[in-house]
């Protein structure tokens, strides 16, 4: 199968960089998948799981906010934050899942309501990926 470059970017560090055959990554509009020769794209990148076909191989990870740039022969993911499983710490997501939860039940401002339904995500791809590994 044919590859491409991958590179997933933050801040801090450059998380991934390699040859893949595919991924799949959540955007604004809905999960996508890319392969070799893709048509160029750029595309928001929403808070969920990227999950990375490398040697026939799956490996998932979590997103934050971000863009992605795609070409005919690479792929770059600049990303708020990026996580493997076993970085994720599960009842740290899990606590932060039910405050955001309990912060949605009250009367909030717009912008708090937007805040608290990101955070809600963040732990609920966090937990995703926990459960499934690297």
């Amino acid at each position: 199968m044919a590859t491409f470059l991958l590179e997933i970017l933050t801040p801090e560090k450059v998380f991934y960089s390699d040859q893949v055959e595919t991924i799949v990554i959540k955007t604004v509009d809905g999960e996508m998948g890319i392969l070799a020769g893709h048509e160029p794209t750029l595309a928001p990148v929403a808070i969920g799981t990227v999950r990375i076909k490398k040697d026939g191989n799956w490996l998932d990870a979590v997103l934050t906010e971000g863009f992605m740039q795609i070409t005919n022969d690479k792929t770059i993911v600049l990303a708020d934050t990026a996580e493997w499983p076993e970085e994720v710490d599960e009842n740290r997501a899990k606590a932060a899942k039910e405050r955001a939860e309990e912060r949605l039940q009250s009367q909030l401002s717009r912008q708090e309501f937007i805040k608290s339904q990101a955070a809600v995500a963040r732990a609920m791809a966090r937990l995703k990926v926990k459960g499934k590994g690297h």
